[in-house]
């Protein structure tokens, strides 16, 4: 969809166009439900989240400044929704003391050795929900959406420490899942 077009639905929006709002929705839905699938624990948290996520794209609308991807803009509201999502469910991160952090590069992977290229994301994705929910969320957060520690603590009310022990055990038992998975 060209930028100006986008303008135009999103203006159509703002208006409270219904049928512009269902296009918004529909030609969405999938990446975002996408999105909501690295912070859920069931695909039926993951709806719950995208309904969260689009009803707050619906409201911060008019405060879109057309700068920057449209795309992009839409998924930082629906990861901020699965956060608060997550926090009414009273999620509880837990500190692990004493634990060393590793470095982003040490968490890239050659994958092709457990799974053929074509199945890896959604292998991993699998892979990923097994992990505990303090865990996945901080290791989607740094390692997909790309924030740093500090706002990971932020975001999630937690400590930059907390942040860097929850990605490290994430880390370690992500190595943990692989192996198991090799060795099957």
């Amino acid at each position: 969809m060209s930028s100006q077009k986008t303008i135009e639905l999103i203006k159509a929006c703002i208006s409270g166009d219904a049928l512009a709002q269902k296009h918004l929705y529909e030609t969405n839905k999938r990446k975002m439900f996408g999105v909501c699938l690295h912070y859920s624990s069931s695909r039926e948290e993951a709806k719950d989240m995208l309904q969260e996520g689009f009803l707050r794209i619906f409201k911060d609308l008019p405060s879109y400044n057309g700068k920057g991807n449209f795309e992009g803009w839409m998924r930082r509201v629906v990861v901020h929704s699965a956060i608060d999502f997550l926090r009414k469910q009273k999620m509880k991160l837990v500190d692990f003391e004493g634990n060393k952090h590793e470095s982003k590069n040490s968490y890239e992977m050659d994958t092709s050795a457990f799974f053929g290229q074509n199945d890896t994301p959604g292998a991993l994705v699998k892979l990923m929900h097994q992990l505990p929910k303090g865990f996945r969320t901080v290791l989607n957060l740094y390692v997909i959406e790309g924030y740093s520690h500090d706002e990971i603590a932020n975001l999630l009310n937690i400590s930059t420490g907390t942040s860097k022990s929850q990605l490290s055990r994430a880390k370690e038992q992500m190595r943990t899942l692989l192996k198991e998975k090799l060795t099957r």
